[in-house]
């Protein structure tokens, strides 16, 4: 992403500190997931669409997604999702007083499931494919008589970095299915 300066020291004119510019940068990603964003669909579509499009912008810079999801940027971008998560949720039907606990939890859902895929996407090759020897070594040779359910299940288990769009997706319908199943 292109900064628009000569220094990087000059980069410190702008902004106080580290943390400072580094909210900047995650807000710029906010604002970049939201542009062309048109609210359709129901509540869930336009939460799910929303939650996919933050998705894909933080998926182009990874590292930043733990950023977000540890510092509130405050900045137009947080501004405009948090507007979008608002209204959807008051679209939902939720009486208003329920709202911003719902929003609270959606959100902290979000950036964590950002800053986990976060972690595996920085990864190189040969880390993901060392990590995930080691991950079926100790699942496949774990013994059955310290560890009977481990055993058990270990040839269907998957390491966390495996299908991660799939869990992305299960997770937030649970949660989505968990806040209509709340609805008057």
């Amino acid at each position: 992403m292109p900064l628009g300066t000569a220094s990087r020291s000059s980069l410190y004119r702008h902004f106080r500190n580290k943390t400072d510019l580094l909210r900047a940068v995650a807000d710029r990603i906010l604002v970049s997931a939201m542009e062309g964003h048109r609210p359709e669909g129901d509540w869930r579509q336009r939460i799910h669409t929303l939650a996919l499009r933050l998705r894909e912008a933080f998926g182009q810079q990874p590292q930043l997604a733990a950023v977000w999801g540890r510092y509130a940027s405050g900045g137009t971008g947080a501004r405009l999702v948090m507007e979008e998560l608002l209204q959807a949720l008051r679209a939902s039907g939720l009486p208003d007083e329920d709202i911003p606990a719902h929003y609270h939890r959606l959100v902290i859902l979000i950036a964590a499931l950002l800053s986990a895929e976060a972690g595996v996407s920085s990864l190189t090759p040969e880390e993901y494919a060392q990590g995930t020897e080691l991950f079926r070594v100790s699942v496949l040779g774990a013994d059955p008589a310290d560890y009977p359910a481990l055993s058990h299940f270990a040839r269907a288990l998957q390491p966390l970095g495996a299908d991660r769009p799939a869990a992305f997706e299960s997770i937030l319908t649970a949660h989505l299915d968990h806040i209509a199943a709340t609805l008057p």
